[in-house]
């Protein structure tokens, strides 16, 4: 962490991109390899240490990966026209790359669905950047992403800080109504004092699909550090009341996300597959417990969660979490519900 230049009380949280030495010798044989899954958010960037088709289908030899959903992370933006559209250059570039590496290869269909960007402040306005969306993404734009992650204290690295309290501002909700014309879900990212923020949100907007990104963003740094107990107390009753909004769905991951404090990539080693099991148990457990694994699904969040181990350890951590559920259950966690939501026709 580290005092911004313009504002000395406000940190900021870094992320630490392993060295490839460190996540190559994490890496594990696979386990249950025949189990379809789809991966439920990933990202295409240069940051984190550069991240592309690829490297992903690299990433996922092993471990069968049959799709994927992309979430926007501000790549690659048009350069000019309207500023209000300029995010629609996320969706067409990804469309661009991943044309040639799916026609490459049967294996895994990479952005099957997509997640883009479009300032919803705009209010009703926003509707001709749905439609432009809607357009570049050829059939696989699903949904939008706008960020409500805020804390007073701290800034989240390379990121743009949110607006405090954008999703209950008038003009957010206002463009928020539109998604509904497109049939198009809502992805939202917070930190966990804000999930009634997002649960003020789903209750509005009953039939607006909402995904809460990475278990509502558990926080164990600025004044979480090495307090995990005090941000279970706050986090876990209001996700049980969120799982009451039966418009809302749950993706398990994130957790190598430098707010959440674990550091991993800081470790003289990287942690197995056991042991990022072990440790990411205690929050995942009260999620399937509370939505049910019809209503949640595993994402790899790559590359961001490089910083926790390499993607094929990951998964293994994942399958190990869920080594006790039914075969049913599993197809939901790793395939079902993110196929569903998305609207994947596989």
């Amino acid at each position: 962490m580290q005092n911004t230049e313009d504002n000395a009380d406000l940190l900021v949280i870094a992320h630490q991109q392993p060295a490839a030495e460190w996540l190559a010798a994490s890496r594990e044989e696979v386990i249950e390899p025949d189990l379809p899954i789809i991966d439920a958010h990933h990202h295409f960037s240069e940051h984190w240490g550069g991240y592309f088709p690829d490297e992903l289908l690299a990433d996922g030899a092993g471990h069968r990966i049959e799709s994927t959903v992309y979430v926007q992370c501000g790549w690659n933006y048009r350069t000019s026209g309207p500023a209000a559209l300029q995010p629609v250059g996320e969706t067409e570039s990804v469309v661009a790359i991943t044309k040639e590496a799916n026609r490459r290869q049967s294996k895994t269909h990479i952005a099957a669905g997509m997640v883009g960007y479009a300032d919803l402040r705009l209010g009703e306005a926003v509707e001709e950047v749905l439609a432009a969306q809607v357009a570049a993404g050829g059939g696989r734009f699903r949904g939008i992403r706008n960020s409500g992650a805020f804390h007073p204290t701290f800034k989240h690295g390379v990121l743009p800080r949110a607006m405090q309290g954008l999703y209950a501002d008038a003009a957010f909700r206002a463009g928020y109504a539109q998604l509904a014309r497109h049939d198009l879900s809502f992805d939202a990212w917070v930190y966990h004092p804000q999930i009634r923020e997002v649960l003020d949100l789903a209750s509005a907007f009953p039939d607006t699909t909402l995904v809460l990104d990475h278990i509502g963003g558990v926080l164990g740094v600025a004044d979480y550090e090495g307090r995990a107990d005090k941000a279970r107390l706050e986090w876990l009753p209001w996700l049980r009341h969120l799982a009451e909004c039966p418009n809302v769905v749950v993706k398990l991951g994130g957790l190598g996300t430098a707010v959440f404090g674990y550091g991993f990539a800081g470790r003289a080693q990287a942690p197995s597959s056991q042991a990022l099991g072990d440790a990411w148990r205690p929050w995942f457990d009260p999620v399937i417990e509370a939505f049910g694994p019809q209503r949640c699904m595993f994402e790899s969040n790559f590359p961001v969660d490089r910083s926790a181990a390499s993607y094929g350890v990951v998964w293994n951590a994942f399958k190990r979490l869920a080594s006790g559920a039914s075969a049913e259950h599993k197809r939901w966690l790793f395939k079902d519900t993110a196929a569903k939501v998305y609207r994947l026709d596989l």
